[in-house]
């Protein structure tokens, strides 16, 4: 029977320590992409307009979370990109195809978030509109 791998043999505080440290390590690489810093300093901005732009909790939340999954996406499209690239550089339509649909799953929760804040802002209009 072949041991477990070193990182799965470890348990409580230090697999939680391990697992924070490669998550941090994510973060940065992920900052190291143009989008996920663009999204960033859209989210830095848009995050705190979010407690000023809903009514209550539940449109806050509907709001600061339409703007984390872009995050959320952009990193995991990133790492599809990475682990293609790793496979290799050349052009290979299954590659492409990975690539797209990555791209397409950014793109369809930068719609989603630009429906979720135009409702917040329409609705945040009409309430001072005659």
């Amino acid at each position: 029977m072949t041991p477990p791998h070193p990182h799965k043999a470890r348990t409580g505080f230090s697999r939680l320590w391990h697992a924070t440290c490669y998550s941090l390590q994510g973060l940065q690489a992920g900052w190291q992409e143009k989008a996920f810093r663009l999204e960033v300093q859209l989210a830095c901005l848009l995050l705190p307009t979010a407690f000023f732009l809903g009514q209550n909790w539940v449109e806050r939340m509907l709001l600061v979370g339409s703007v984390l999954l872009v995050l959320i996406v952009e990193l995991l499209n990133s790492g599809i990109e990475v682990a293609i690239d790793r496979i290799g550089l050349e052009l290979h339509p299954l590659s492409k195809k990975a690539k797209d649909l990555g791209s397409a799953a950014v793109l369809l929760s930068l719609l989603l978030s630009a429906l979720t804040w135009g409702s917040a802002l329409l609705t945040y209009c009409e309430r001072w509109l005659p």
